[in-house]
């Protein structure tokens, strides 16, 4: 196998947006006087997408729809004006875009996405942006990433293998939805413990990752 392409996951390995992300849920949760603690968040729902936390939560299923909009809300206003990449993100995406196509599996929503990737002026770098409400199942379950490496060989004018694919994460959660869908996979230290973490490649930050690296762990 050689590699090919490369996905990765958003918040939490491009974005530095995970504390924001939870003062969003809190703040919402608080409003309707429930509490998240930052331990619970880190600890039980980070792998989750919107819906799925709420839904975790017990919120009514009537009310999700509701809920994740707040959360929207105040997630946009949160992260306005404000650069929240990760150090080295921007340039590690621009060096490994010039070797082989990039895409995004993210359980956020699209328009949050799309929003810092413009913001930030990357967009143009990605081939394929799968987000939580492109997928049946978000994250562990593996559909995110079959979705995206669909996207990349569609993109790329030929079928993919994902075993041809790295996938780039931060959490357990995510990586176990790259491993069950083939993908050779990199965890990055932005969120847990290096030692927490199982990857084929266990990097501090993105300014460290490069191409060879990822073309190692692909011949293996």
């Amino acid at each position: 196998m050689s590699l090919r392409a490369i996905v990765f996951d958003f918040d939490g390995v491009i974005a530095n947006s995970e504390p924001l992300h939870f003062q969003a849920f809190r703040d919402v949760l608080a409003a309707e006087g429930m509490t998240l603690s930052e331990r619970d968040y880190y600890d039980r729902y980070l792998g989750f997408d919107d819906l799925g936390v709420f839904r975790a939560l017990g919120i009514d299923e009537r009310r999700l729809s509701d809920f994740a909009t707040q959360k929207a809300i105040r997630i946009e206003a949160l992260e306005r004006d404000v650069s929240i990449l990760f150090p080295g993100a921007a340039e590690a995406v621009r060096r490994l875009a010039a070797a082989v196509p990039l895409a995004i599996a993210s359980g956020a929503i699209g328009v949050e996405i799309r929003r810092v990737l413009e913001r930030e002026q990357l967009a143009q770098f990605f081939v394929a942006v799968v987000a939580a409400e492109d997928a049946p199942n978000s994250k562990p379950a593996p559909d995110p990433y079959l979705h995206a490496v669909a996207r990349l060989g569609a993109a790329c004018g030929g079928q993919l293998s994902p075993g041809d694919c790295v996938a780039i994460e931060d959490s357990h959660w995510g990586l176990e939805s790259a491993r069950t869908a083939g993908l050779k996979t990199v965890a990055v230290a932005h969120t847990y413990d290096r030692h927490a973490l199982s990857a084929d490649l266990v990097v501090e930050g993105l300014d460290s990752l490069e191409i060879g690296s990822l073309r190692s762990i692909c011949s293996v």
